[in-house]
This record gives structure tokens, C-alpha cells and sequence, in this order.
């Protein structure tokens, strides 16, 4: 039995969210700490020697800021916080469900549906609030023909009937690839780390959890990488 599922049978709250909890809580120690360390006397400019958690940061920090630039463009900033956030929990969710007798949360259904429909919900929300109403437009298909009354122009989009329930079904599997793909890649990596612990304790376990390690990077790369996408979608303008 694993310290959360104790801890669930102790307080009737179920193992996710004593996970979430942790894992939250690991990611704003880390963002405390690092802050703490840039505040300090030429902090912000001398790095640490060697390896150092702050180093590691910045890496991930500079590392992101370039795909999130790439990919959301000039208001990449804006939304920087969000895959920062999303990319550190998960990637820190993924590394604890490598430790025997701990249960990461993206193991789990309940996390992984919540992360897709939060970005889902974000990616959405940045189209109307950039674009409007207007940015219904990216579900009606390109404009094929230009009608001009008086000083405004309108874009006719004539495919729309044909567009709308393709663009609509499209956008909603977003979601369901986004918690799927985590889900299925992180349940599957912990399964074989535990099989392999319980019936060769020794040297060979360590090779999958190196593996296993390369997974969970993977994988918090993958979902901020493509909610990155999604937002740069919905920043552009509909053709």
C-alpha cells in the first residue's frame, strides 16, 4: 500500500488528491526557493556552481520560454505562467510514481481529464478573449468569397455547414488525446517499474526507472508542447 492510499484510508480522501497535494506542493517549494536564490546578492546573475536545483530550473525555464515563444508568438509571455505550472506538476507527478511505495497522480484518470480540460478551457478562452466572437470563425472553414457593403467587408464561408461539426469533434478530441495519451504512457511506465521491482529487486529495476525517468520528461514535454500549440492556434486569426 502506498503512503497516499494510507492516508486516503485515514481521512477518507481519496490517493489523487493527497498526490496532487505533493506534487503542488514540491513545485511551489521549488518556485520559492529558486526566488529566494535569484533575491540573494548577485543572485540573478552569478548561476550555481555544479548541480544545483536552481540550475536545473532555468534550464527547464529557457528551455520552454523558446517553444513558448516559437509557438504562441509575441504574447507568449502572457501565457508563460500556465505551461510553466502544467509542464513542472506533471513532470513532477510523473518522477514520483517512479518511487517504490508512492503513487504519482498522473497514474491516475481523475488528474490527467483535469489537466486536459483545464487547457482545453484555457486555449478556448485565449480565442475569445483575443478575437471575440469572431473566433467562432475558426470553426467554419476558410473564406472563400469576399462581400463588400459599404465600408465593411464580410468573409463568406460556404463550406461551413461541412466545416463546423469536423472543426467541433476536432477540437473536442483535443482533450481526449491530451489525458489519453498522459494517462496510457504513465500507467503503463509506473506498471513495468513495479513489475520488474517485485520479481528482480536488484540492478535490473534501475535500468527501467532510467527509462522511466526519460518517460516522465517526455511526456510533461508532450502535453506543454501541444497545449503551446493550441494557444498559438487560437492566437492567430481565421483565413
Amino acid at each position: 500500500m502506498s503512503i497516499f492510499q494510507s492516508l486516503a484510508d485515514a481521512t477518507q480522501l481519496h490517493w489523487v488528491l493527497w498526490s496532487s497535494l505533493f506534487s503542488a506542493a514540491l513545485v511551489l517549494g521549488t518556485g520559492v526557493l529558486v526566488k529566494a536564490q535569484l533575491a540573494a546578492e548577485n543572485g540573478g546573475v552569478i548561476p550555481d556552481e555544479g548541480f544545483s536545483i536552481r540550475n536545473v530550473i532555468e534550464m527547464l525555464t529557457e528551455m520552454l520560454a523558446g517553444l513558448a515563444e516559437q509557438n504562441m508568438g509575441p504574447k507568449w509571455r502572457t501565457y508563460f505562467p500556465l505551461i510553466g505550472t502544467l509542464f513542472l506538476f506533471i513532470l513532477i507527478s510523473n518522477m514520483i510514481g517512479l518511487i517504490p511505495g508512492i503513487d504519482g497522480s498522473t497514474s491516475s484518470a481523475d488528474t490527467t481529464w483535469a489537466w486536459a480540460i483545464i487547457s482545453f478551457g484555457v486555449h478556448q478562452y485565449v480565442g475569445i478573449r483575443e478575437h471575440g466572437w469572431g473566433y467562432l470563425n475558426h470553426f467554419l472553414g476558410p473564406s472563400l468569397y469576399d462581400l463588400k457593403v459599404g465600408e465593411k467587408t464580410y468573409h463568406l464561408r460556404l463550406l461551413a455547414p461541412i466545416y463546423a461539426p469536423i472543426e467541433f469533434v476536432s477540437h473536442l478530441s483535443r482533450v481526449f488525446t491530451l489525458a489519453v495519451r498522459l494517462l496510457a504512457n504513465m500507467f503503463a511506465d509506473h506498471t513495468v517499474v513495479a513489475v520488474w521491482i517485485t520479481l528482480v529487486p536488484v540492478a535490473i529495476p534501475a535500468i527501467f526507472m532510467g527509462l522511466g525517468v526519460l518517460v516522465a520528461f517526455l511526456q510533461a514535454y508532450v502535453f506543454a508542447m501541444l497545449s503551446m500549440i493550441y494557444i498559438g492556434l487560437a492566437l492567430e486569426e481565421a483565413h
